[in-house]
């Protein structure tokens, strides 16, 4: 009887390691099937210039504890030109919460704390911060439990890392195209924030009295184009203002120093323009 049970357990044993080197053949050769669909049927040679490019636009942090997995959603993700930090186990990437993370991809069966844990200590840092799950727990209280944790959207394994990478970009796009519409970067150095009204250079907030946030704000709107005294006075001081234009003068000299990488031009007998980038 011992020797039937430990010739089962070795049976058993061997179809669990022939079962997973199966899945991850099937992985391979799946990633395969899609890197050639792309590349040769759909005819994109961008895709293969993709594959070395160095654009970086986002910070992606990844946990996930399966190596080869890590591994393969790393090297996509890169590709497609995110900035990745990947980890390992849930502790690890607790330590990088605070961190200027813009999405989180988290395995929720992780051998130490698990994505549960690890998104309400997200979310408690931001709450605003976009998270996705992946997971081989798939069944409909899974992904409704995942979605209640405050989860922007759920991808149960296995599936192709296209996906993965298609479901990142449009989860980014909805969330900081939607952000980016109250913000605005002017000449590659000062960030307005219009809902704030609050202006800063790089990190250092610049002081502004409201009318030389006004007269920023109408800088903008008029990028390039030759502004009057008389639309600048009508657009922050009102239509009944009475009173010398100048004034227009002394608030564009204020401005001019506080941002003297701000190109404001003067027409003279006319007013002002910003050549704006």
């Amino acid at each position: 009887m011992l020797e039937l049970s430990s010739k089962a357990f070795s049976s058993n044993r061997e179809i669990g390691l022939f079962g997973r080197l199966l899945k991850d053949i099937l992985f391979i050769c799946l990633i395969f099937l899609d890197t050639y669909r792309k590349v040769i049927l759909v005819k994109d040679p961008s895709y293969a210039i993709k594959l070395f490019k160095g654009d970086i636009m986002f910070n992606v942090y990844l946990v996930e504890d399966e190596k080869n997995l890590n591994d393969i959603l790393v090297f996509y993700l890169e590709n497609e030109g995110y900035k990745m930090k990947s980890f390992m186990s849930g502790l690890e990437a607790e330590k990088c919460i605070k961190e200027n993370v813009h999405l989180w991809v988290l395995d929720i069966m992780l051998p130490d704390i698990d994505g549960y844990e690890l998104i309400k200590k997200i979310k408690a840092h931001n709450e605003n911060t976009p998270v996705i799950f992946i997971s081989a727990r798939d069944t409909d209280l899974d992904i409704i439990a995942g979605l209640q944790m405050g989860s922007d959207d759920y991808i149960a394994k296995p599936f192709l890392p296209m996906e993965l990478v298609i479901r990142i970009k449009r989860l980014l796009n909805r969330v900081y195209k939607r952000e980016s519409r109250n913000h605005v970067l002017i000449n590659n150095k000062y960030h307005v924030d219009f809902n704030k009204r609050m202006l800063f250079e790089e990190d250092r907030l610049i002081e502004l009295t409201s009318r030389e946030f006004d007269f920023l704000c109408t800088l903008i709107n008029n990028k390039n184009n030759a502004m009057s005294r008389e639309y600048i006075l009508d657009s922050i001081w009102g239509e009944n203002y009475f009173g010398s234009d100048r004034v227009v003068d002394d608030l564009v000299r204020r401005v001019r120093k506080k941002l003297p990488k701000l190109r404001i031009e003067t027409i003279y007998g006319y007013g002002y323009r910003w050549c704006g980038k």
